[in-house]
């Protein structure tokens, strides 16, 4: 195959599907709003809609009543509790479902997914270390989630330096590397907790590794809010090599194009992004995974159409993650990793059953 063939092969038409990307988007951005709004209002302390999105004027355009909607319980309920748990799903379920595409588009793998580099086992090593030897005590209440971070992102250079070794790092190369650190990052974890033997410490961990949005604050979602968003839009800014990486080093190299230095930096920067997602909300599994698999059968696999409409539907399907972790069992909180676990892996099995899916996205 010539070169021209080659190139009139990989080109994707950016116009094909364009209008059923304009619904899917226009769609996904109704429900996103209408689930915040439900999502505010749903608590076990009844207030009304007019009440929450009355603060929320207030508190963003400070439209209202000061006198009436700067303090009180209502005003605590709504915009110290159940808000910033809200944002905080939405941008956990905008991180995971982006970087899933990308992880899948470095490692050319359909099942890879946010954590496949050993970034997890690293996470989970990293808040060991933090209860059980009390390694980062000085960071408080933040100690365990800044701990795993630092985890994650140690694990992930490591990838790197190991996948290099010999001679230029691959997709194979990164896949297999990734495997044997999670196996030495997991053999670790388990090597300190045998030791340690403290039954309480075991607790926050395994509490911790379910995942949670629970605990947010304002001051977390504002740290963590210009990684996501940047990230994201950086990656989008990127689909061109994204596509390309899709084809394969041999294929790259043909149209003049070195994947090499790219795979680095997005490996970098979306490890970044997973860090600050471990340290905001714990390890929650499946989104990075299932997302990108269903938005590739809708639409193709096109990283200019996906990654926008993956962050939209990432969001939506962790706010609702959320809101079902609060009602299915009155009275209690289902962590929601365990929840989203409980969804996402028969709805894998069945996007499996139900489509002969290969990586191009479509049937």
């Amino acid at each position: 195959m010539d070169k021209k063939a080659i190139i009139s092969k990989s080109r994707i038409n950016i116009n094909e599907g364009a209008p059923m990307y304009v619904g899917v988007s226009l769609i996904l951005l109704l429900i996103l709003a209408l689930s915040i709004g439900f999502a505010v209002n749903l608590g076990s302390v009844d207030i009304s809609i007019k009440e929450v999105y009355n603060i929320i004027f207030y508190k963003i355009f400070g439209i209202g009543n000061e006198e009436i909607l700067s303090n009180g319980a209502v005003h605590d309920v709504v915009w110290l509790i159940r808000l910033p748990r809200i944002i905080l799903a939405m941008l956990v379920g905008i991180g995971l479902s982006v970087v899933g595409i990308v992880m899948q588009a470095i490692v050319k793998n359909p099942l890879a997914d946010p954590y496949i580099l050993g970034i997890s086992s690293g996470a989970s090593l990293g808040a060991t270390i933090s209860v059980m030897l009390g390694v980062g005590a000085i960071f408080g209440s933040n100690a365990i989630g800044i701990c795993g971070f630092i985890g994650a992102l140690v694990t992930s250079m490591l990838v790197l330096l190991i996948a290099n070794i010999g001679q230029r790092a691959n997709s194979i190369k990164l896949l297999l590397g990734g495997m044997a650190l999670s196996s030495v990052c997991s053999a670790f974890s388990s090597f300190i907790v045998y030791f340690a033997n403290d039954a309480q410490g075991m607790q926050t961990i395994t509490f911790w590794l379910m995942g949670s949005v629970a605990g947010a604050k304002w001051e977390q979602i504002m740290f963590i809010m210009p990684f996501v968003l940047i990230g994201t839009i950086f990656f989008l800014t990127q689909h061109k090599i994204l596509n390309l990486m899709l084809l394969g080093d041999e294929v790259s190299i043909t149209l003049g194009t070195d994947l090499h230095k790219y795979r680095h930096a997005y490996l970098i920067i979306a490890s970044l992004m997973i860090g600050i997602l471990v340290y905001a909300s714990g390890m929650i599994g499946f989104v990075g995974l299932v997302i990108p698999h269903i938005v590739r059968i809708i639409l193709g696999p096109d990283h200019k159409k996906i990654i926008p409409i993956a962050a939209l539907l990432g969001a939506i399907f962790l706010i609702w993650a959320d809101i079902l972790s609060r009602v299915i069992i009155k009275g209690t909180e289902i962590p929601i990793g365990i929840l989203i676990s409980m969804i996402g892996a028969p709805c894998f099995i069945l996007l499996m059953i139900r489509n002969t899916y290969g990586f191009g996205g479509k049937s």
